[in-house]
């Protein structure tokens, strides 16, 4: 049984990007101990000027979170900010990180630029700091296992970095937490951009049937098929993509049919938004069963950050006893 950890930001509405990942979460909590986090602070990063929104949007993020089968009595789901703990570690780390280490994560001048053009400045101490952060969550309950995707694989090797220069300064208190891949490569959107709901190209995970249908059938296909009878090339085809993951029985079929053109688009991706609807509908059922009990949410995470900070609270004696401080 390994200590896992895991977050995610509450920035909204989550959509089937995100289902596979919390599809991988629940399997890891019935073999291992896991805790899942409600990472406002990281939302603070590029989000510091829209704080009001971070409140509504952990409460409807960890009820996607209970809906899709996350179990409380399982896995310790709690809210970053409230283990004040994980503050005084990313301070005590921030004193021993070399600053090159922080300027090489590769994606940091990217996001600046990125943000730049939005008209936004995010060069700030937080920002450029956010892989200690990251490890801060990480070390803090000792996690020896990391659920990520493999553009967040240069943010846990920095972690593992930073674990061992502490481990060499003082004395050993961490493991090297080892990165635990996602089974399902990253989902397009339906414009075939990254799925974002800044894009608007997302499929949320509460869409009702007529939205997955909308969505759906916004899908960018072969440009290269005007006729039913043209031979498709579904390797080029965002509806294929889904199809290999949620459709994948019959996958051969109807990359046969497309390739020798017996099947046109639009039944396609009406066989798509079938198997959407059947693996959505009862995350949907589940989630209105929750919302129905008031309360439930917030004592969810009032149970689970105190578990929190149980262990956070055993991990920091130890690094202060290391550090003779």
């Amino acid at each position: 049984m390994l200590r896992v950890l895991s977050g995610m930001r509450p920035t909204g509405r989550l959509h089937i990007g995100h289902l596979s990942v919390l599809e991988n979460w629940r399997e890891l909590q019935e073999k291992h101990r896991c805790f899942f986090f409600v990472a406002d602070l990281h939302a603070l990063t590029t989000a510091f000027d829209r704080t009001e929104e971070i409140k509504g949007n952990t409460r409807e993020m960890v009820l996607d979170w209970l809906a899709v089968g996350l179990d409380p009595e399982k896995s310790v789901l709690f809210v970053q900010s409230r283990v004040l703990e994980t503050a005084q570690l990313h301070l005590l780390f921030s004193m021993i990180v070399p600053l090159g280490w922080l300027y090489r994560v590769p994606t940091y001048k990217d996001q600046v630029q990125q943000f730049r053009e939005k008209g936004k400045d995010i060069m700030t101490y937080g920002f450029l700091g956010y892989p200690v952060l990251m490890s801060a969550d990480i070390l803090l309950y000792r996690a020896e296992g990391v659920p990520v995707g493999e553009d967040q694989l240069p943010h846990l090797e920095l972690c593992r970095e930073l674990a061992r220069r502490f481990n060499h300064l003082y004395r050993p208190v961490f493991p090297e937490p080892q990165a635990i891949l996602a089974r399902i490569p990253v989902l397009p959107g339906v414009d075939g951009r990254k799925m974002s709901k800044s894009y608007a190209n997302d499929i949320p995970i509460m869409a009702e049937p007529e939205e997955i249908w909308r969505r759906v059938n916004a899908m960018i296909t072969d440009p290269a098929r005007i006729h039913k009878t043209d031979p498709g090339h579904p390797e080029v085809c965002v509806v294929h993509k889904y199809h290999r993951i949620y459709t994948s029985r019959r996958l051969a079929e109807i990359e046969e049919d497309c390739r020798a053109g017996r099947v046109g688009c639009v039944p396609c991706k009406k066989l798509l938004a079938g198997s959407l609807e059947a693996l959505l509908a009862p995350v949907r059922e589940r989630r209105k069963e929750l919302e129905a009990k008031p309360g439930f949410v917030e004592e969810v995470l009032r149970e689970g950050t105190r578990r929190a900070r149980e262990e956070a609270s055993e991990t920091l004696g130890l690094v202060r006893e290391a550090m003779g401080i």
